[in-house]
């Protein structure tokens, strides 16, 4: 079984970015935030997606991926702490954060870890035990404005 756990966590995964709403990865100081993670469609495993067979020994395993959890870090010393699902949009999403004040350039990411199960030799598929913990995953840069009212007379 420790092969079997060493192997997912080799996996060439991918890593998600942060999507950030309002768009165009500028806030406002009292407007809440919202993120989501984002996974990139590339050539790495993503949650949902089943690896190429791995050779341990004489057997063939499988791994199926899925997402464990997500710690979205938001620039100016917050985080989300760990949450279980990948956020979303506005008006829905579960993972906002509103800002107290402006900031040029709060680098915006998330943490994910990710499980799954793995089967071998085309068996049953079995839960695996252990998570991969990614690492260096992709900054967003996100400008933090503050807006100011005024009225004035014609």
């Amino acid at each position: 079984m420790g092969q079997i756990q060493e192997a997912f966590r080799r996996l060439p995964f991918s890593k998600p970015t942060v999507k950030v709403e309002p768009k165009g990865n500028v806030t406002l100081v009292n407007l809440p935030t919202y993120y989501e993670a984002i996974w990139p469609g590339d050539d790495g495993l993503e949650p949902g997606e089943v690896s190429a067979p791995v050779k341990l020994l004489s057997w063939s395993v499988e791994f199926k991926v899925d997402s464990h959890s997500y710690d979205f870090h938001y620039g100016d010393g917050t985080s989300s702490g760990t949450v279980e699902d990948a956020g979303g949009g506005y008006p829905d999403g579960s993972v906002k954060h509103t800002y107290t004040k402006p900031m040029d350039a709060a680098s915006v990411s998330v943490d994910s870890r990710l499980t799954g199960q793995f089967r071998v030799n085309g068996g049953e598929w079995v839960d695996i035990d252990t998570i991969a913990d990614l690492q260096d995953e992709p900054v967003t840069t996100l400008q933090v404005r503050e807006a100011k009212a005024r009225l004035y007379t014609n």
